[in-house]
């Protein structure tokens, strides 16, 4: 005897699995347009640094966010012109780069960020 599928309408059928039904999300006290505003704490790379005497002399005095000090130094290298032509990654420091890069002749695009953080306060 051929054996019968269940259909919906069999009371013998197995009820389909009931999905978890997820947990409301939270509220959170911050929206998209106070983010965007600003009006948050800001982060690390907005917290306005103090620079040293060395960096004040390229970059000006008055206290300033890290990542505007970098772009400022990158402003200051294209202007000058001190990206070595052959090795892009390359800064080669003037008089007044020299005293931010500990002195040395050149460094890279990635070392000089370590430089920078030590004339931050």
């Amino acid at each position: 005897m051929p054996t019968k599928k269940p259909t919906s309408s069999d009371a013998s059928a197995k009820p389909a699995a009931a999905k978890k039904a997820s947990a409301p999300k939270k509220a959170t006290t911050k929206t998209a347009a106070s983010k965007a505003a600003g009006t948050g704490k800001p982060n690390a790379l907005q917290q306005p640094l103090k620079p040293s005497s060395d960096l004040a002399a390229v970059i000006g005095a008055g206290p300033i966010a890290r990542g505007a000090a970098v772009s400022k130094i990158w402003e200051y290298i294209r202007k000058h012109e001190l990206q070595n032509p052959e090795n892009k990654r390359e800064i080669i420091a003037d008089p007044a780069l020299k005293k931010v890069f500990g002195n040395r002749d050149k460094v890279t695009m990635f070392e000089m960020n370590k430089y920078l953080a030590q004339h931050l306060s």
